[in-house]
């Protein structure tokens, strides 16, 4: 019996998509927006950008393993299934 991964995969990769892109353009638009109103061009663009990066990758790692996990479990499901 073969094992459909294609639902995991898909939700893996939209989710990767998703903390690699979302927290860096809030923390573009937000670091650009608090220098305009600060005046302090790039540092608090810079720093924000940076923050967002750590967060993104945190985030990214977590929602990874996790994934990883569920696929896992899937696996060994499927393969207690076959036997």
């Amino acid at each position: 019996m073969k094992i459909n991964y294609s639902g995991s995969i898909i939700r893996l990769l939209s989710n990767i998509t998703a903390w690699l892109v979302g927290p860096v353009i809030i923390g573009v638009f937000l670091g650009k927006w608090l220098d305009q109103k600060f005046n302090t061009e790039p540092w608090l663009f810079l720093t924000s950008v940076g923050v967002c990066f750590l967060v993104s990758m945190f985030g990214l790692v977590q929602n990874a393993l996790a994934e990883f996990k569920k696929i896992e479990e899937e696996s060994k499901k499927s393969e207690n299934k076959q036997e």
